[in-house]
């Protein structure tokens, strides 16, 4: 069975920085890429960062230049190191695994982030 998790959720302060973790189980990084989204009150889902299996990233324009996310085969596991935080990027952050574009059909539980 496929299993996401995610941690590193916290507080984090203006311009300061946070790291969230997403393990994989069930299955390898072998098929088309990872994503991390994240939604807040009152807003729509939005899709933050993704990365495919040679590498390749993407970002959302309101993250580009502060957000970054790799990816450790070895460790099944997805980061997604973020920087500069500022308080629009507080909100649930979900890591999500698509077997072909962009059909994201795994989903962890989500990690809240708090900037203040």
């Amino acid at each position: 069975h496929v299993q996401l998790v995610e941690s590193g959720g916290g507080s984090g302060q203006a311009g300061g920085s946070l790291r969230l973790s997403c393990i994989a189980s069930g299955y390898t990084f072998s098929s088309c890429c990872m994503g991390w989204f994240r939604q807040s009150p009152g807003k729509e889902r939005e899709g933050v960062a993704a990365i495919d299996t040679d590498g390749t990233t993407r970002y959302a324009d309101s993250v580009k230049g502060r957000f970054t996310v790799s990816q450790d085969d070895a460790k099944n596991t997805v980061c997604l190191q973020m920087n500069s935080l500022k308080s629009e990027d507080t909100a649930l952050y979900y890591c999500a695994h698509a077997r072909t574009w962009p059909d994201f059909g795994y989903w962890g539980q989500g990690t809240q982030v708090t900037v203040s």
